[in-house]
């Protein structure tokens, strides 16, 4: 399942780098906030995965 979490906060790294690139570069402010957003949750996901892998060893 670690795994599975990984990937998706990978996912979602990505999807938000993606939506805030575009965001910015047709000047969609709203789309770039999102992106961001979609990063912090990413980041959050990732963060979450690596507490729980320090504490398993």
């Amino acid at each position: 399942m670690a795994a599975d979490e990984k990937a998706q906060a990978k996912t979602e790294q990505a999807k938000g780098k993606a939506k805030e690139a575009i965001g910015r570069a047709v000047g969609n402010e709203r789309m770039t906030a999102e992106g961001r957003a979609e990063q912090s949750k990413g980041d959050l996901r990732q963060a979450k995965e690596n507490t729980k892998d320090a504490f398993r060893h």
